[in-house]
């Protein structure tokens, strides 16, 4: 339906023999003529300081890296001639080619930006459910809490329910992963633990807000499976429960409440990863753009979209899925960018992250100050549907190392041999690394019980797919630190009415501080 993803790029790209972007499975769509992602120029909206129309896009696990990264290595592929030369070789030597710099995503070129600080009660590198609490309420807590304080025992409305019930705003939340995740669930729940996904999914219900979109629920009938569906609730309370994508698509406005939950289920009943979405399948911006046909209204309306995966594919050290789920997040910025087009003097649009995942870095130290990341095109499938897909079955079938190699050669670009310029052929000491990975992963591992180096080199994923995705990471010139959050600060970027209130560097509370006092709610 609206496959954006990097065809304007890749219709002069493949003229020059590159492989089928990353962002696609096999095949890119030919370039339509609309806007994509990718942007230079920016409209100016109205310079109303209250909005009624209010966008929040938050990018799970993304900091500047991310998105920097997603903006070079889009501009890498829109320069695919630029001749990616050791910086010892003469300027006569890289026949005059000139790096033009990132291709930026539409919200970095956003009116204002501004900095936020991430930390909560208890961590400089915390997780999405304390981080989400100070976005939606304005307060601390410690990480693994929803809307309570450090005690369990006080909740905390959230800026989403408070719109709700004091102006009759629709609410709408979104997400690439369970909708009763820690971040959609920031907006709607309150609870001591993020994993009590039942009750969260209650409270959901409870909410009353008018839309919901994204992956299944986890846990719908309860920890131990013996209660009530979640559901079935749903449907008690109005709600028109959708689950496959013809049904979604006749959802209206006359639909009154709407839980949609996606049709192509990946992994952890999650939406698939941007890179293993096949055309035609929804994405993220599919539905912003029916929660906006659903939540339109003259009085207003608050959506909250997560890109869920963003954090998934960082705590793995997947690059080019994390690339790839940016870049998808930033399509789904784009329905809201055209929705304000219309309503210029009313809409605000925010950008931003929740905390960094992976400390991961534009720079390695094996490629010094070089980066390749055309390479990272040659990844056409994500860690998990390799895991799912591939690696299983290599341990079922007793696979040789060889002949899956054969697979990681179709699927990730790595080759065993060729040409001493192909910066994708493995060296003799990257073939081992996968070698021992490979034996690894065909026995009954136990990460629990790993070694500090095991620890290191596959954190809790399966020692094969993460090794071939370093591999890759790093012949792309990419690496990544950790595999779970990092302290970075994130970006905040707005646009539109009230837009300049988020310039500066603050608190991550003071996001839903400065959204309150504009929207003027108690």
């Amino acid at each position: 339906m609206m496959k954006r993803l990097l065809a304007a790029l890749l219709a002069g790209v493949t003229a020059v023999g590159l492989s089928a972007c990353a962002s696609a499975p096999d095949s890119a769509p030919t370039a339509e003529p609309v806007e994509t992602a990718v942007m230079q120029d920016t409209a100016v909206y109205g310079a109303a300081k209250n909005p009624k129309y209010v966008f929040l896009f938050i990018g799970d696990g993304m900091s500047y890296p991310q998105f920097q990264a997603a903006a070079d290595y889009l501009g890498a592929m829109a320069d695919p001639d630029y001749m990616q030369a050791e910086p010892s070789i003469s300027q006569a030597d890289r026949k005059g080619a000139v790096l033009n710099g990132p291709k930026a995503l539409n919200f970095m070129n956003f009116d204002v930006a501004g900095s936020a600080v991430t930390y909560d009660s208890c961590s400089f590198a915390p997780d999405s459910a304390s981080t989400a609490t100070s976005i939606a309420t304005g307060h601390k807590t410690y990480s693994g809490m929803i809307n309570v304080d450090e005690t369990g025992t006080k909740s905390y409305e959230t800026i989403a329910e408070k719109l709700h019930d004091q102006k009759d705003w629709k609410v709408g939340v979104v997400s690439s992963v369970n909708i009763n995740h820690a971040t959609p669930a920031a907006f709607y729940a309150h609870q001591a633990s993020r994993n009590n996904y039942y009750e969260i999914g209650v409270e959901m219900v409870n909410s009353g807000f008018e839309y919901f979109a994204g992956g299944a629920l986890l846990k719908p009938t309860g920890a131990n499976g013996d209660q009530t569906s979640v559901y079935d609730l749903a449907q008690e309370a109005g709600y028109k429960v959708v689950k496959t994508q013809a049904e979604a698509e006749k959802v209206t406005a006359a639909d009154g409440k709407v839980l949609l939950i996606d049709e192509h289920l990946a992994d952890s009943d999650a939406m698939a990863y941007e890179l293993d979405r096949e055309d035609g399948q929804w994405a993220l911006a599919d539905y912003v753009e029916k929660g906006i046909e659903v939540l339109d209204n003259n009085k207003g309306f608050f959506l909250m979209c997560e890109g869920g995966k963003i954090d998934w594919a960082c705590h793995a050290n997947d690059a080019g899925s994390t690339v790839a789920d940016t870049v998808a997040l930033a399509d789904a910025v784009q329905v809201a960018m055209d929705f304000a087009k219309q309503h210029p003097s009313d809409t605000l649009i925010l950008v931003t992250g929740d905390h960094e995942t992976g400390g991961l870095t534009i720079g390695y130290a094996g490629t010094d100050y070089d980066t390749y990341l055309t390479n990272l095109t040659s990844q056409t499938i994500s860690y998990a549907q390799f895991d799912e897909e591939y690696v299983a079955k290599y341990k079922a079938n007793k696979t040789p190392f060889e002949t899956a190699m054969k697979d990681v050669e179709k699927l990730f670009g790595l080759k065993m041999s060729g040409s001493a310029d192909d910066k994708l052929v493995l060296t003799d000491y990257e073939i081992q690394r996968l070698k021992t990975a490979y034996n690894l992963a065909m026995t009954d591992y136990d990460s629990d019980q790993y070694t500090q180096e095991q620890y290191v080199l596959y954190g809790t994923y399966n020692p094969f797919s993460v090794t071939v995705t370093h591999i890759l990471n790093n012949k792309s010139g990419v690496d990544f630190a950790s595999y779970s959050h990092t302290g970075l600060p994130v970006a905040v970027f707005a646009q539109g009415a009230g837009a300049e209130s988020f310039g500066g560097y603050y608190d991550n509370t003071e996001i839903y501080t400065k959204l309150a006092s504009m929207l003027k709610v108690k």
